[in-house]
């Protein structure tokens, strides 16, 4: 069993099953067991790995969204910055290609996660939110990257009655801080997107939608035209402080620079300090073959905007370029000791379950199919925002952090790393969320214990109409977090 709804016409409890039926199953048995987005005839050929020594001004450790935006945004400021980037893998391969393609304007993890953590700073962070979605936009558009980006607005639904009551508070937190959140009644969300599931819904008109892995690829070409020398496949095994520069040990070669900006995420830590910040949460994400008119018409939902639910265990879902609806969401899964491995990223269960609630949510799909399948490693903190820090006597900076809302904000993330590389006081290093770090996860075995039962709680709350449990609000109370 997992989150509670109540369906409209009836008014009697109605759960999410966790065991999928047989037309849940059948949907999910010929997926492909990778990402949507990857599994593109226009992907871009891998660059060469890194082959001898090498040296730079700035090297940046990581090819996903905060790397490339960093490595660009540092070239765009002074062209003539010998900037070198590189990846253990291919650009877009993690995190950056497997998100659902939400572009929010949040920097915190959402208005009421801001409140709670930077009360005087508030009405700051939400305007930096907003001129930094402005400014994603305006790049994508004066650089030309063909990544269907959209201004399409997403709705929050309630799918508990509980849950109607904290969205409107959520609506009433965000239109007092400069945000423009719309509420929705029942009646109006249902006549939208057809679901009998939607009680009440709260929409945020400026979220906008992309499709990841172009916007990675465009960010890419984008780093190649500015002159930045980038190298796939090229692990950085080690850092090393060596005076007045920093060496960085790869598979077959050296490179040795004045500066370095780490954007590895979810991956293990090349610092040792921010191991114990950050943990690799797996989340799970199906992607249907492209509806028909008929089926579309089915569900309404003309608008195509984005679609969360307010669960403690909530789904995301959106439609594509291409006519077909992303699903993701639910489980978060963590296993022992931070483990980061591929094999993590094909669970049939989830498939299942996730396959389960869709159809729950949109019945009239039935006989939809599934056509791809995958998961991927959250970087997630225990205050669900993204923290910075310095090392190396200040020639190292990183970032990381985003708990799975990174899209966006990466690019702030990067601004915030070069500010911090330069070593003056800026608008955004002046920030107490800049200048503050998260609590930090205790060590294994506690680690896992406290995760597991965390969920375990979670998952009992969205049960019991809410009602959190007393570890639950000891967490609150101390400030920790854990969240997909």
């Amino acid at each position: 069993m997992a989150s509670p709804l109540i369906h409209a016409s009836r008014k009697v409890p109605v759960f999410f099953n966790d065991t999928p039926s047989p037309l849940a199953l059948e949907a999910v048995r010929t997926i492909r067991p990778l990402p949507l987005w990857l599994d593109d005839a226009d992907r871009p050929p891998a660059t060469p790995a890194l082959q001898s020594d090498i040296s730079c001004s700035l090297l940046v450790i990581g090819g996903g969204f905060s790397g490339l935006w960093t490595a660009l945004l540092a070239k765009r400021a002074d062209p003539e910055r010998d900037v070198v980037l590189v990846d253990a893998g291919r650009v877009a391969d993690a995190a950056s290609g497997r998100n659902g393609g939400f572009v929010s304007h949040s920097l915190t993890h959402g208005i009421r996660n801001g409140a709670d953590r930077w009360p005087s700073e508030l009405d700051h962070l939400v305007r930096l939110g907003h001129e930094n979605l402005d400014e994603f936009g305006r790049d994508i558009s004066t650089l030309g990257i063909d990544c269907d980006f959209t201004v399409a607005g997403e709705y929050v639904v309630a799918v508990q009655e509980h849950q109607i009551e904290d969205l409107r508070d959520t609506a009433n937190l965000a239109n007092a801080h400069g945000d423009t959140v719309q509420e929705l009644s029942g009646e109006r969300i249902r006549a939208e997107v057809h679901s009998e599931s939607y009680l009440y819904a709260i929409a945020d008109p400026d979220v906008a939608l992309v499709n990841p892995a172009r916007l990675a690829w465009g960010l890419l070409d984008a780093c190649f035209g500015a002159g930045v020398r980038v190298f796939e496949n090229t692990p950085v095994l080690d850092l090393a402080d060596v005076g007045k520069r920093v060496m960085a040990a790869t598979e077959l070669a050296s490179i040795t620079a004045r500066q370095v900006a780490i954007a590895t995420n979810a991956f293990p830590p090349l610092l040792r300090k921010m191991a114990k910040y950050v943990v690799p949460v797996y989340d799970y994400v199906l992607a249907t073959e492209p509806l028909s008119t008929a089926q579309w018409d089915s569900i309404g939902w003309n608008g195509r905007q984005g679609i969360s639910d307010a669960g403690n265990q909530f789904h995301y879902y959106r439609p594509t370029a291409d006519g077909r609806i992303l699903w993701g969401g639910y489980d978060a899964v963590y296993h022992r000791d931070s483990g980061v491995d591929p094999a993590f990223e094909v669970d049939y269960g989830a498939f299942g379950r996730l396959s389960e609630h869709f159809f729950q949510t949109f019945p009239a799909l039935e006989g939809v199919q599934f056509s791809h399948g995958w998961g991927g490693a959250i970087d997630t903190c225990s205050r669900f925002a993204p923290f910075w820090g310095r090392a190396h006597a200040g020639k190292t900076a990183f970032v990381a952090g985003y708990t799975g809302l990174g899209v966006g904000s990466s690019r702030f993330g990067a601004r915030v790393m070069l500010d911090l590389l330069a070593g003056e006081s800026t608008e955004l290093t002046e920030l107490a969320m800049v200048r503050t770090k998260p609590l930090p996860f205790p060590p294994e075995p506690f680690r896992s214990m406290g995760i597991n039962w965390t969920t375990k709680s979670l998952h009992s709350a969205d049960l019991h109409e809410g009602r959190r449990n007393l570890w639950l609000r000891t967490l609150d109370r101390v400030g920790l977090g854990f969240d997909s």
